[in-house]
């Protein structure tokens, strides 16, 4: 069976389950519209530990033990893990497999990371590699802001365009075999780079990798926007969602209808002071385990496009004034009974 649809995409012919989620989250997701979804919410964002990225690191380690409890599997059960977050060289999701004894694939897809495992631990398992794959990813708000803008000590102004970095993680047990929701199908990104150099607008520098996946998705798989209950991205906030509306007419799609941002649903707007609203490896992560997939599981949405999206510059690429690559991976997502 070819399982290749094109440049881009690939089905799945084996039945792929997403057996069970996770979302660990701070204080300030807890009080967004999701936070009764989560599993946990953590008032400590340090998780008492000595630093952001410490605490980072932590909340990833829970999410990925929450998921394999809820799956009950013990680490003996995974035979993959697949990680990625937002610190230098993936830290967090090393530091956290110290302790776990898993053969381990690091990712850095920046803020698509989350998208990025789902797609790897998808192929490992319809290549029959594997029967358990943990996928995660983490990111931090504090952590972020002195890695890739300003230290918060520095009070410096946040523009409107600018996303709030979600602090915790989210992770998600992928099996070969079992009773669904099931992940159908992926369409894996290429880096496009428009030339936005504003560290401070993540949605306009996503935004169009985040158009491109999703064009060649509908095309490759011959579907329309319509085929699927949600569209969401993952962390392009308002001024990105907008742009990739925009960019998907020009193309001749219309997505208005059921098409959305994980950034969006995260926070409200107007009583969180996120500006744009959320960003990082966790946001799509965390939202999809705490609003989506119980959706899929009830059976209340069929199809869900998932595609998270990243931005793949640093603060050193940014002082030598180079323009910040966006990329973005696409997850069929369907329940059961589609």
């Amino acid at each position: 069976m070819n399982k290749n649809l094109g440049r881009q995409s690939v089905a799945f012919e084996n039945c792929i389950t997403v057996t069970s989620v996770a979302s660990v989250v701070g204080k300030k997701e807890g009080e967004g519209p999701l936070g009764a979804r989560f599993d946990e919410v953590h008032e400590d964002a340090m998780l008492g530990k000595k630093s952001w990225e410490q605490g980072e690191a932590e909340f990833l380690k829970k999410a990925l033990e929450k998921a394999a409890e809820k799956a009950s599997l013990t680490q003996a059960d995974i035979d993959y893990v697949v990680a990625g977050d937002l610190m230098n060289q993936s830290t967090s999701s090393s530091f956290v497999l110290r302790d776990m004894p898993v053969p381990f694939f690091g990712i850095f897809g920046a803020c698509s990371a989350f998208g990025e495992g789902l797609g790897l631990g998808s192929v490992i398992l319809d290549g029959g590699f594997a029967r358990h794959v943990l996928v995660g990813a983490a990111s931090h708000f504090c952590a972020a802001e002195k890695q890739f803008r300003f230290p918060l000590e520095l009070g410096g102004q946040r523009p409107l365009t600018a996303t709030w970095t979600v602090t915790g993680a989210g992770a998600a047990v992928l099996s070969l075999g079992g009773e669904g929701p099931y992940v159908r199908g992926i369409t894996t990104g290429k880096i496009i780079d428009m030339g936005v150099k504003d560290m401070a607008n993540m949605g306009a520098a996503m935004a169009p990798a985040a158009a491109d996946t999703m064009a060649a998705h509908l095309r490759e798989f011959g579907r329309s926007p319509g085929y699927y209950d949600v569209i969401a991205t993952g962390d392009l906030g308002y001024v990105g969602r907008e742009l990739v509306v925009e960019l998907m007419a020009e193309q001749g799609y219309d997505i208005r209808a059921n098409y959305t941002d994980c950034g969006i649903e995260i926070y409200d707007q107007q009583t969180q002071d996120t500006h744009s609203g959320g960003s990082g490896c966790a946001c799509s992560a965390v939202t999809f385990a705490a609003m989506y997939y119980p959706k899929l599981v009830s059976g209340e949405l069929r199809r869900v496009l998932l595609i998270p999206t990243g931005a793949l510059g640093n603060q050193t690429t940014a002082l030598q004034g180079e323009s910040i690559p966006g990329i973005a991976h696409a997850v069929v997502i369907e329940s059961a009974g589609a």
